[in-house]
Formats: C-alpha cells, structure tokens, sequence
C-alpha cells in the first residue's frame, strides 16, 4: 500500500496533460471538426508557457500564456479550415508540423532551463493515510481539469448549448436551416479546444518536467487524439481513459526502478502500444464508434451551399 499511493500520484500527474488535451479535442469533434494539430499546439503552448513562466517566475502567467498560444494556433487552423474550407485531415497534419518546427526555434534559448517546484498539496487533507498521498498532494491543475471534465460533461448533456453543439456535429446543414450560426459556433469550439491544448503543453513544461527540452510534448498529443476515440466521445470516459494511459505511462519507471529486466527501449514504447492495442478492440465493433460519432466529423460545410 506504501508504494501504490505515490504509483496513483504519479499515474494522475501523468494523466492530467492527456486529459486536458483530450477534453478540448472532445469538444472540437462534438461540433464536427476534426483537428489532428493537437501536437503541435501543445508544443507551441509548452514553450510559450515555459518562457513567460521562467521570465516571470510566475506560473500562472505560464498557463496563461500556453492558453493563449494554444488558441491562436486553434484560430489558424480555424481560419484554414471553416474560411477556406481546407481538409480539416492535411490542414492538422501541417498544423502539427508547423508547430514542432515553431517551438523549437522559440525554445532555443531555453533548453536545459528548469523551473522552481510549486507546492502540492491540500492542507488537511494531504495527511489521510494512503488517500491523502495518492489524491490530495497534486498540482491545483490536476483539480481544475476535474472540474472541468464534469463541467462538459453538464454541458453537453445538461444544457441547450450542449444540445446545440451535438446537433451542429451531427447535421450542421440542419442546424443551419434553423438559424444557427455554424462557423461561429465551430470557431468558439475550437478556440476552446486550443485553449485545453494550451494548458496541457503548458502542464507538461511548467509542472510535469518542469523543463523545457525540444519535442517536449513526445507524441502525447497524439495520444490525446486516440483517447477521444477510445472514450467515444464521452467525458467521463476521457478521464478514467486518460488516467489509465498516464498509468502505462508511468509503469516503465516504475518497473525500472524495481529493477525488472526488460530493454528500456521497450518500456518507452509502452504508451503507444497501449494505444494501438485499445484502438484495435474497439475497431473490433465498428458498430459502437459509428453510433458514437458525430456524422459530420472531418467534413467541411460551406453555408451557401447549406
């Protein structure tokens, strides 16, 4: 029990980026847009957090400033793919490759660099035997991304701008006839996904770390990606799916430190093995995705042509 409390801490740190990430991306696809930038928007945000950060010694102008960076890479996908009507598919793609290229050049100056550690811990609370070290000593971003976990999933199902946004990702044709504006519902959309993005490349450079080394965000957008899929688009499954991939993600610390003999080649590729494992049990029931999934997801719409 001594050594499962601090595994559970860990797992949840590990965790809280996929969450945040994936909640975002969640909302991007529930209103029919398919943003595969993920990657490069958290890595864009990772470096402009870390920078903002580490010059003001102030964490949360960090976040601020990888929300801020997330959703301007959110607007130029945005303005790529509801303006222009671009493949929302190849626009992500570019996205991403945009923004591992941008946070490298803007991070230069700030490799190696490491930020003070930040408290973590509930007063009170943090002292339960086993509960205590294992949920209540955690970054307060680890307790907003709960919040708003249960936040969306009230609005989607709770709200008549959650009904809104399902019924725009299902049929904004529809939803167009009807007078509602569905490039500018998108467009918030996918601001706020971008924010979610933000904080979650600004977790991995500010708390995480907390450093920042080029590539930092090492394919955990994509995994954010998978885990919408996984989740079926559901909220709730998003956090125990996040929370399970941040506990593989973990596992091959711990069982190096354990010393288990396995090439640490192979523990790194835990994550994404994982992923790939999950994502081919659930193509398994093609039926439960397509039940699940927005009918509009990735296509374009253009409203003279509603």
């Amino acid at each position: 029990m001594e050594q499962l409390a601090p595994l559970i801490a860990t797992a949840i740190n590990a965790g809280t980026p996929l969450l945040l990430a994936a909640l975002g991306l969640l909302i991007n696809e529930r209103s029919g847009v398919l943003n595969l930038g993920a990657e490069g928007m958290m890595l864009v945000a990772a470096v402009a957090g870390f920078m903002v950060g580490y010059q003001t010694q102030q964490p949360l102008l960090g976040f601020l400033a990888g929300a801020v960076a997330g959703m301007l890479m959110a607007s130029l996908f945005s303005w790529l793919a509801l303006v222009l009507a671009t493949n929302q598919v190849a626009t992500g793609l570019a996205l991403s490759i945009f923004g591992t290229g941008l946070s490298a050049f803007m991070g230069q100056r700030f490799v190696g660099h490491a930020m003070p550690a930040q408290a973590r811990s509930i007063p009170g609370l943090a002292d339960i035997p086993f509960i205590g070290p294992a949920f209540f000593q955690q970054h307060w971003m680890v307790y907003f991304s709960l919040l708003l976990c249960f936040a969306i999933m009230w609005l989607l199902f709770r709200t008549r701008a959650g009904l809104t946004l399902r019924a725009i990702g299902e049929s904004p044709e529809s939803a167009h006839a009807l007078g509602y504006p569905v490039r500018t519902i998108r467009f918030g959309a996918l601001l706020f996904g971008g924010a979610c993005c933000g904080l979650a490349g600004a977790y991995l450079s500010l708390v995480y770390t907390p450093m920042w080394v080029e590539n930092l965000v090492a394919g955990r957008g994509w995994i954010a990606l998978a885990l919408t899929t996984f989740a079926t688009w559901r909220p709730g499954r998003v956090l125990v799916g996040a929370w399970l991939f941040g506990g593989v993600t973990i596992l091959q610390f711990y069982l190096q430190g354990i010393g288990v003999s396995v090439p640490s080649q192979f523990l790194s590729m835990l994550p994404y093995a994982a992923t790939i494992v999950v994502l081919a049990l659930i193509s398994r029931n093609p039926a439960w995705i397509w039940l699940n999934m927005p009918a509009s997801l990735g296509k374009p719409f253009r409203p003279g042509s509603a």
